[in-house]
């Protein structure tokens, strides 16, 4: 019982960046000390998935591979860096402050499966911003200029070209549509994805669907633990608000930004297709992140 103590607590102090580092001699001395169940038990231990559902790095092809993984919820579906095909379509946006109402035809496009990982935004720029950190965790604490660099910086690391154009000043941008590097989603864009060819106000049971106030226990959740939506898209309700391109109302709120999909400190009223939210572009908190989008490429 002994052993099992001292094994326990160097599989807790070692974590989940040291358990590939465990040499064969601790290995051969637990098996000459202990017997096989006690074995099986540490090797287990060192090699699962924390409680909280942290997830480390086996990636196909530079993508997240399609894993059954534990989270806070129980077993979920490892994704990551996939981006989804959205077919072409029409949605009507809508804005309670305004009472305003406008329909617009989307073309197809691609969207990533679940917001920017903090993991993901750390190998494309280097930097972890986020108040709370983890791999598996939304970038939040980012701006929207911060979104849009990411996008640039992404669609170079993989040879594409990049959308926006950034001047001088760092205080204008341009989208130029016919390359073909990432980008920020547009506000038309992001409800149809998160519609998926529905009409009511989630595509799902809230709680099954999204992270927010009444289940979050007031803390951002890994990505991709909820169920997607009918176009394999997670978390587009809760977890963290996302930016797109838009400007909200450059007559009344200047060069303020749209925010979509509501998130973990957020009443359920705020977690629907159709909310719309604003900020300052240079704004950064703990709630808001993004997801990028791409133009169709068959």
């Amino acid at each position: 019982m002994v052993w099992v103590s001292v094994a326990y607590k160097i599989a807790h102090s070692v974590g989940d960046v040291a358990r590939d580092r465990v040499s064969q001699s601790w290995i051969s001395a637990l098996v000459r000390c202990v017997t096989l169940p006690v074995v099986v038990g540490v090797l287990t231990a060192l090699t699962a998935p924390s409680a909280r559902g942290r997830v480390t790095g086996l990636r196909c092809g530079g993508s997240w591979c399609a894993k059954p993984v534990r989270t806070g919820m129980g077993v979920g579906v490892r994704v990551g860096n996939e981006m989804m095909a959205v077919p072409a379509g029409r949605v009507t946006l809508s804005d309670r402050r305004t009472q305003r109402s406008w329909t617009v035809e989307v073309a197809s496009f691609r969207m990533s499966a679940v917001p920017v990982t903090q993991a993901w935004y750390a190998q494309v720029t280097g930097e972890w911003p986020s108040a709370v950190r983890g791999e598996r965790l939304p970038v939040e604490g980012v701006s929207w200029w911060d979104a849009v660099r990411f996008c640039n910086a992404l669609s170079r690391a993989e040879g594409l070209t990049p959308v926006y154009r950034l001047g001088d000043d760092s205080e204008s941008v341009d989208w130029d549509v016919s390359k073909d590097g990432y980008r920020l989603p547009s506000e038309a864009e992001w409800e149809h994805a998160c519609r998926a060819g529905g009409s009511g106000p989630r595509y799902g049971r809230l709680d099954e669907i999204a992270w927010y106030r009444g289940n979050s226990e007031e803390r951002i959740r890994p990505v991709g633990g909820k169920q997607p939506n009918a176009w394999g898209l997670h978390d587009m309700l809760g977890n963290a608000w996302e930016w797109c391109w838009d400007v909200y109302d450059a007559e009344v709120y200047g060069t303020y930004r749209v925010l979509r999909g509501g998130g973990w400190a957020d009443e359920h009223w705020s977690c629907r297709a159709s909310v719309r939210r604003r900020s300052h572009p240079t704004f950064r908190i703990d709630d808001v992140g993004f997801r990028v989008a791409r133009a169709y490429q068959p």
